[in-house]
């Protein structure tokens, strides 16, 4: 069984087990999060079920394993002969969390 969930503005396939990093999450570790309006698609082997936009009555449970930040991006302006330079880095927020149940209901 696997389904299409979107979060974060975009969208995953996720089965049960499956290990996301997602933007970060509201939670600490250990936490459940419930994505009841955001399940796009569920898919039982047989059967295919879309949703308009979303499907009625699935939901997708997620386990927080841990908040972490990405890698480092450096971001660098320069403007040639004018003796502008400007170098920022920047680290995402990520949260890596599980899947642990999908029911279509």
């Amino acid at each position: 069984m696997y389904a299409i969930i979107k979060t974060s503005g975009k969208q995953y396939k996720v089965e049960k087990g499956t290990v996301l990093t997602l933007d970060r999450q509201k939670g600490e570790a250990g936490d459940a999060i419930n994505l009841d309006d955001n399940v796009l698609m569920v898919s039982d082997g047989d059967n295919v079920t879309f949703g308009t936009p979303t499907v009625k009555g699935a939901k997708v449970t997620l386990e927080i394993k841990e908040h972490l930040r990405g890698p480092k991006l450096v971001v660098f302006k320069m403007k040639r002969r004018k003796r502008y330079r400007n170098k920022q880095g920047h680290r995402q927020e990520l949260t890596k969390v599980e899947v642990k149940d999908i029911v279509l209901g």
